[in-house]
């Protein structure tokens, strides 16, 4: 028998097993990052579905229906009025305490307000303060999601190789689609179970309450969320050489702003497409085109798969060709997409209709699937939370927010014009922002950014 002494000494771990363990680490964060995703999303859809079509008429006062439908989609852009200051918190923490604490506080706020709208009572029963306790819970809405979806993309675009970052860190982006899929299903199913008044009076109260056992089950994955290996690096690099953290890793992000410049100009028109194709087309084919609600949802149920086949096409893509070719040509065709779309809606044909927005929904994926592992890859480890929030969340506030409203209010007042020139001014505008960018392909995560 060997004795101690003869024994080989122990080595360092076969690279066969670190790669076994990095690759199951990596399936735990995008299973992770994937489901909250799609859960959060999920939350903020069923909120812009109802406000096109009930919740305006059970929480604001008056007989004008279509301003109770601009309060209700203004009420929709209070959520995302907190946004940015959720991503400024949690960017700021989430650079200095780590990314996983973030993804998983921010998934309990955003599930639990969301659980709380099924149970509110409504404006005729308790008057103005229906009112305020939707805001208030959508403003808490807001300033989760301000913090979680930037943390969901980062930890895998960290995570995941060079060469695939563009494909891996389009299937937490893709957690809107997929969100939105759910929400629209959901809706479906509880209005063909609850038709007509039983819908407007209570049905949509089971779609808000379908978020506990969402909550529940998300809450268990992504506690098993590992932390970046980058994050963890950059801290013990900075331990090792006794650096002092920066007092505000968003102040550092805007000290350098060309890069959030550049990912906000990206971001305007995208931004604002996503919502005109899955939420003011509710309002604008079932008021304006006399679509029927239930046929409408439909159309952006099968868009929304189309969006979510873009999201990851344009991520696989974007490895092959170049994060910027691969956004500056579906940006392109969205500004030519835009009219067209218009003039099938106004045949009043479900069919054309249909076409219209998956080719408007599936352009807008492979924009925005591209886009998840490019803002990441703007900024370097020590702010890169910070920095991608103030990007994916200031976005929010001048795009993302107003644009159902100013889409709505425009039609209403302009025609369908208006609303065609909005969205075209502003997809040329992401035009110009990606094709003055630099190309992020393949970047070094550990490296200080491209600016």
């Amino acid at each position: 028998m060997a004795t101690t002494a003869n024994a080989a000494p122990a080595g360092p771990p076969q690279p066969s097993l670190l790669a076994s363990e990095s690759r199951t680490s990596f399936k735990r964060v995008l299973t992770g990052s994937m489901a909250g995703a799609v859960l959060e999303w999920y939350d903020f859809a069923i909120y812009g579905i109802l406000a096109a079509t009930v919740l305006g008429p059970l929480f604001f006062p008056g007989d004008d229906g279509i301003a109770k439908l601009l309060m209700a989609l203004a009420t929709q852009g209070l959520g995302f009025l907190a946004r940015p200051l959720g991503g400024i918190v949690f960017g700021h923490l989430g650079d200095r305490l780590g990314r996983k604490p973030m993804l998983v506080t921010t998934f309990l706020m955003l599930g639990t307000a969301t659980a709380a709208i099924g149970l509110l009572p409504t404006y005729q029963q308790v008057g103005i303060w229906a009112t305020v306790m939707l805001v208030v819970l959508r403003m808490i809405q807001g300033f989760a999601l301000g913090g979680e979806f930037g943390a969901a993309v980062l930890l895998v675009s960290e995570y995941g190789e060079p060469k695939r970052r563009g494909f891996w860190a389009a299937w937490p982006q893709a957690g809107a689609p997929a969100g939105t899929v759910l929400a629209t299903v959901v809706v479906t199913i509880i209005g063909m179970l609850f038709p007509g008044d039983a819908f407007d009076e209570w049905g949509w109260r089971l779609a808000f309450l379908v978020a506990i056992p969402l909550l529940v089950v998300g809450f268990w994955v992504r506690r098993g969320v590992e932390e970046s290996p980058v994050f963890r690096a950059a801290q013990e690099h900075a331990a090792q050489r006794a650096e002092q953290a920066p007092r505000s890793s968003i102040l550092e992000a805007l000290r350098r702003p060309r890069p959030v410049l550049h990912g906000l100009g990206m971001r305007l028109g995208e931004n604002i497409a996503f919502y005109i194709y899955t939420v003011f087309v509710i309002a604008y084919a079932t008021t304006y085109v006399d679509f029927d609600r239930g046929d409408v949802i439909k159309a952006v149920t099968i868009g929304s798969v189309c969006q979510f086949v873009g999201m990851i096409g344009g991520g696989w893509w974007s490895d092959k060709v170049g994060r910027k070719v691969a956004m500056l040509v579906p940006s392109v065709l969205l500004v030519v997409w835009a009219p067209i779309f218009f003039w099938l809606a106004q045949f009043g044909s479900l069919p054309l209709l249909y076409v219209g927005i998956c080719v408007g929904a599936f352009l807008h994926g492979m924009l925005a699937g591209p886009e998840a592992a490019w803002i990441t890859e703007l900024f370097p480890t020590r702010y890169r939370y910070a920095g991608s929030s103030l990007v994916f969340q200031g976005s929010s506030i001048i795009a993302g927010a107003p644009a159902p409203f100013i889409a709505v209010w425009l039609v209403s007042r302009q025609g369908v014009s208006a609303v065609i020139g909005y969205l075209v001014v502003t997809m040329v505008i992401t035009v110009i922002a990606v094709a003055t960018s630099r190309e992020t392909k393949g970047l070094d995560m550990d490296g200080e950014g491209v600016y």
